[in-house]
C-alpha cells in the first residue's frame, strides 16, 4: 500500500500542507521520516481518523464530516449520502440471537447478507472479528459499532450498514466492562465513505432519546424511521 506524502494527504484529508506538516511536527497524526521527507501508511491514517471521530464531541464530527466530503462535486462519496439509505429494511434485526462476541459477529454479518450486498460472508467475518481483536468497537453506551479494519470493496456489491439488538445487554469488550446490547455493522467501498457514515452515526448516537428509540422500537419500520428522523434533524440543524 503505498504511503502518502505531505501533499498526498493534505489532498486526501482536504487539509492545506502546511496543517498536515504541523501535525506531523507535533506528532498529532502517525508519521515517520523517510529520507528526510514526512511519510504517512494509509492504515494508520485511517485509524487516526477513527480515533478522533471517537473523542469529538457534536459539532466537532460535523466539522469532520465537511472535511471527509471535501468541494461540493470533487469527491467520490454522494454529497447526498445518508445513513438511512445505506440501512435497508432486511438489514435490521431486533431479536439478534447471540450471546458472545463470535456469535454476535457471525448472527450480524448474516444480517447484512440479507440484502445481497456480500458475495463472501466468510471473508468479512474474519475481516470484523480482526478488527475487534485488535481493539473492541464497545462504547460506554451499550453500543458496539462493527466494521472491518480496513473496507472490504471486492466482497460488497455497494456499501450497507446493518443493525442488531439483543434481547439483553451482553459482555462485548468494553474497556469499562459495560454490557453491550445494541449493534451497528458498518461495511463500505473506500476509507472515506466508512469514515463519514462513522462520524455521522455517532452524531446520532450521542443522542440518549435516539438510543432510546433504538432500544424500544417494536418494528423494523418504526427502528428506521426513528433514524431517519434523526438523521434528518442533525442535518438540518447543522445546515448540511
Amino acid at each position: 500500500m503505498e504511503e502518502f506524502d505531505i501533499p498526498g494527504l493534505a489532498e486526501h484529508l482536504h487539509l492545506t500542507a502546511a496543517q498536515v506538516l504541523r501535525l506531523a511536527e507535533r506528532g498529532q497524526i502517525p508519521a515517520r521520516r523517510v529520507g528526510g521527507e514526512w511519510r504517512f501508511h494509509p492504515a494508520e491514517v485511517h485509524q487516526w481518523w477513527e480515533q478522533r471521530i471517537g473523542l469529538a464531541d457534536d459539532q466537532q464530527l460535523a466539522e469532520m464530516e465537511v472535511v471527509l466530503r471535501g468541494p461540493r462535486g470533487t469527491t467520490t462519496t454522494p454529497t447526498e449520502f445518508t445513513l438511512a439509505a445505506l440501512l435497508r429494511p432486511e438489514a435490521i434485526e431486533l431479536q439478534l440471537d447471540a450471546r458472545t462476541n463470535t456469535a454476535v459477529i457471525g448472527a450480524m454479518v448474516d444480517v447484512a447478507a440479507r440484502t445481497g450486498l456480500i458475495w463472501d460472508t466468510a471473508r468479512l467475518t474474519d475481516a470484523v472479528r480482526a478488527r475487534e481483536e485488535l481493539h473492541s468497537t464497545a462504547l460506554d453506551e451499550g453500543i458496539a459499532l462493527l466494521h472491518p479494519r480496513r473496507p472490504q470493496p471486492s466482497i460488497l456489491g455497494d456499501a450497507l450498514i446493518a443493525f442488531g439488538r439483543t434481547p439483553s445487554p451482553i459482555p462485548f469488550g468494553n474497556s469499562r466492562g459495560k454490557l453491550t446490547d445494541l449493534f451497528f455493522m458498518i461495511c463500505t467501498l473506500d476509507d472515506r465513505t466508512h469514515l463519514r457514515v462513522l462520524a455521522r452515526l455517532s452524531r446520532l448516537l450521542s443522542d440518549p432519546a435516539f438510543l432510546d428509540q433504538l432500544r424500544w422500537a417494536t418494528t423494523v419500520s418504526e427502528l428506521h424511521e426513528s433514524l431517519a428522523t434523526a438523521e434528518q434533524r442533525v442535518l438540518e440543524t447543522a445546515g448540511e
